[in-house]
């Protein structure tokens, strides 16, 4: 028989939750020795050492297996630190913190202050000041969604009520009632929580916290940052760490400074970490030098600078402002590769052959001088012979080196044949205001691509570099289609006639072929859409599985340490692993251990990505609020039960038209052909299709546009044989223009798609 210690120590290993039928399998009891068991386990309730509900026993004050918990701080680390919901303080004392931890290759939105997250109990010692640790199973729907919106005073004074900053909650305004306003002005941003309902009449909610007034500029993008929980204000610690860093010298570095780099960025950046210069080599090709800000020199593993930046994952880039991952100090000054400036950098020179293959390289920590600031359209211009007062002494020495340079590499792309999918960003320029002046899709110059595959070289090469040393590393992956994505995606081509093999090992040149076979046709928008939604999303991770669209075996991100965690420690692994600085990856780092920060900062990716689109349409939909009853030209970017979703010609707005609108007729969502079809008359609303539409409903604050249909689809026969038999273009790219059908003016919800725009700086940062 165990004693009483035994088993109040088993009970506590098993995350604080068993049953006596675990207890007796544990120690082998036989039948005669399970009812002394019984006896113990009774003495051990009656001393009050373990407690019984609903058959199970547990040690007060311990978790269970599986807790429901809110996130309710940070600790000094960082990290988050959540209490368990369901805690009975009188009886157990008071809630252990249980330190947050998001496991690897997660899924969802990033779990943050004021969340309610399930937690797996993984780990617990009494020794630590956050005596247990819990990994996320699930962020439950973000309180803050829930509880944020717009603020509107009442006109007669006292009380008003709170505008839904989500699309879900179109049309569920709350009211707020006198002296429950917190202070809070029209147009404030606020939190609020519910209050005793009514049985009539709307929700009353009162304002916890003001977070902002939205009538000030640049304040659309608040919105997103407080939906999201992005940390916007760094601490008081990391900005004075960072005002106290000191300017990097040639000592311990190679002195590079007389060798021209340049940088090329869009013409509005602020930050330049990375510069380029090409040369051409006695065989033939050419050797290539990147040149990279070595952020690593000044942002040290488990600094406060550090800490923040894991947190963060990336900076946040809005129309109308930038959330950076670092403080100023180091990302816009220290850090950035000025013109004539001493800069630290870790640079990679690649010797590229005739046929544009990398034959070697080689990295080099360095102290560099950069010998021009130049913005792709003035790169471009200058080596088409318009030159300016900057670029003219760079065109034969520099500029001439690095387009051959490239039109060599260019020649190994082709053979390599990533994933071509033709998908132009829009880009939104603003008043200064902070309201949008107009939406530019900027040209795609060969100034883009040469930096843009300079840059994937790059990162090739970290990559075998710290393989070949054996040192962990933070990989880019990519997985090819699932084999359902694959299935769904030949049977909607098959609709159009085009065939794709039957083979579970696709490659990106069977979707570069299709795409080549629509190319310059109504059908290319469409079949490239539809290519982009069946592949997997790219993200981080320790181990490596290689990266489908770009068609690599090994990709590591490393070309922008300013913005992005991953990269830092791409640059400390490298710095360890080449011996070039006492401030590389602390020697404890492990494949496992990179693999939470992998899965860490591919939340916050997606994060930033969410926040970015839903400021896009926020924006967009306050441009177009003014313009309800107007008609525009559009495409049919998607359709479900509920209805279509269209996306603008000039603007790229997206917006939604409810099914119950289209006519009189009821609309069947068709998955093979991803279109609405109607059941008596056959008429067809097919994604890609050009349409003519007209906004009747515009909700700025929730970025959501509801248009009405005008145009007449395409036609096929019905489902259930009546309807026409005439038809459409027999691809069913197009519908015909036409009279709104009877009924298309109903009222439906407003609601949104999925926006386009995206980052201010090109390249391949998001790959």
């Amino acid at each position: 028989m165990p004693t009483k210690a035994q088993v109040l120590a088993f009970i506590a290993s098993q995350n604080g939750e068993v049953g006596k039928r675990e207890i007796a399998r544990a120690f082998g009891l036989s039948p005669a020795q399970k009812v002394e068991l019984k006896q113990l386990l009774r003495d051990l309730s009656e001393e009050g050492t373990v407690s019984r509900e609903r058959r199970r026993l547990h040690v007060p004050g311990a978790l269970p297996a599986v807790v429901l918990a809110d996130i309710v701080s940070r600790d000094g680390d960082g990290e988050l630190v959540a209490i368990p919901v369901e805690w009975d303080s009188e009886a157990q004392g008071e809630a252990p913190p249980i330190l947050v931890q998001v496991p690897r290759r997660a899924s969802g939105p990033a779990p943050g202050l004021a969340d309610r997250v399930l937690l797996r109990i993984v780990e617990g010692s009494i020794e630590h000041a956050v005596p247990h640790v819990g990994r996320v199973i699930k962020v439950l729907e973000k309180a803050r969604k829930q509880t944020m919106g717009i603020f509107r005073a009442a006109p007669q004074g006292g009380g008003g009520r709170i505008i839904p900053i989500d699309k879900k909650q179109l049309g569920r305004e709350l009211q707020v009632p006198p002296g429950a306003e917190h202070e809070a002005q029209d147009g404030d941003l606020v939190t609020v929580e519910l209050m005793r309902q009514r049985v009539f009449g709307l929700p009353t909610a009162r304002v916890k916290e003001k977070l902002g007034s939205l009538n000030s500029e640049k304040a659309v993008s608040l919105i997103a940052i407080h939906a999201h929980g992005i940390p916007n204000a760094f601490p008081d610690v990391v900005v004075k760490e960072a005002e106290a860093a000191k300017q990097i010298t040639v000592r311990g570095r190679e002195d590079w400074r007389d060798l021209p780099l340049v940088t090329i960025d869009p013409p509005d950046a602020k930050d330049h970490d990375d510069a380029v210069h090409a040369a051409a080599d006695e065989d033939g090709g050419y050797i290539v030098t990147v040149a990279i800000a070595d952020v690593s020199a000044y942002v040290r593993p488990g600094t406060a600078l550090d800490r923040e930046a894991l947190i963060r994952g990336n900076s946040v880039y809005f129309p109308d402002r930038v959330v950076p991952m670092l403080p100023e100090r180091i990302s816009n000054d220290l850090c950035s590769l000025r013109p004539s400036e001493d800069r630290p950098a870790l640079a990679v020179r690649l010797v590229i052959g005739a046929d544009g293959r990398k034959r070697s390289h080689s990295f080099h920590r360095i102290l560099m001088r950069s010998a021009g600031k130049l913005a792709y359209a003035q790169a471009q211009n200058a080596i088409e012979g318009r030159t300016d007062d900057i670029t003219d002494p760079l065109v034969e020495g520099v500029l001439k080196p690095l387009y051959a340079a490239y039109a060599c590499v260019k020649k190994a792309r082709d053979a390599r044949q990533p994933l071509d999918l033709d998908l132009p960003e829009r880009k939104i320029i603003l008043k200064p205001d902070g309201t949008v002046d107009r939406v530019v899709v900027p040209e795609r110059l060969d100034a883009h691509r040469l930096i843009e595959e300079f840059m994937i070289l790059a990162n090739v090469a970290a990559a075998e570099t710290l393989e070949e040393k054996k040192t962990p590393l933070i990989y880019r992956v990519h997985d090819g289609p699932t084999l359902a994505k694959l299935s769904a995606l030949r049977d909607f081509l098959k609709t159009l006639d085009i065939g794709l093999p039957k083979t579970d090992q696709v490659r990106p040149s069977h979707f570069n072929r299709i795409l080549d076979e629509v190319k310059d046709t109504d059908a290319a928008p469409l079949v490239n859409q539809v290519i982009l939604r069946s592949q997997s999303q790219a993200e981080y991770a320790s181990e490596n599985y290689g990266h489908f669209g770009l068609n690599l075996r090994r990709y590591a991100h490393f070309t922008s340490p300013i913005r992005r965690y991953a990269d830092l420690i791409v640059h400390r692994g490298l710095v360890r692993a080449l011996g070039v600085g006492k401030d590389g990856l602390p020697e404890d780092a492990t494949v496992e251990s990179l693999g939470e920060v992998a899965a860490a900062i591919s939340v916050t990716e997606r994060r930033a990505m969410a926040a970015e689109r839903e400021t896009v349409d926020r924006l967009i939909a306050h441009h177009l609020a003014d313009q309800i009853g107007a008609t525009f030209n559009a495409r049919i970017t998607g359709a479900t039960k509920a209805g279509l979703f269209v996306a603008l010609d000039i603007t790229g707005a997206d917006g939604f038209i409810p099914a119950s609108t289209l006519g009189q007729d009821y609309y069947r969502y068709d998955e093979v052909r991803q279109a609405l079809v109607g059941d008596r008359t056959g008429e067809m609303h097919r994604i890609g299709d050009r349409v003519e539409v007209k906004l009747v409903e515009a909700a700025p604050v929730a970025g959501a546009l509801r248009f009405e249909l005008l145009s007449e689809g395409s036609y096929v026969k019905g489902p259930r044989g009546g309807g026409p038999q005439r038809r459409g273009a027999p691809s069913g790219f197009a519908g015909r223009p036409g009279r709104s059908a009877p009924g298309r003016a109903k009222a439906g919800k407003a609601g949104s798609g999925k926006a386009g725009p995206g980052k201010a700086k090109p390249g391949p940062g998001r790959r």
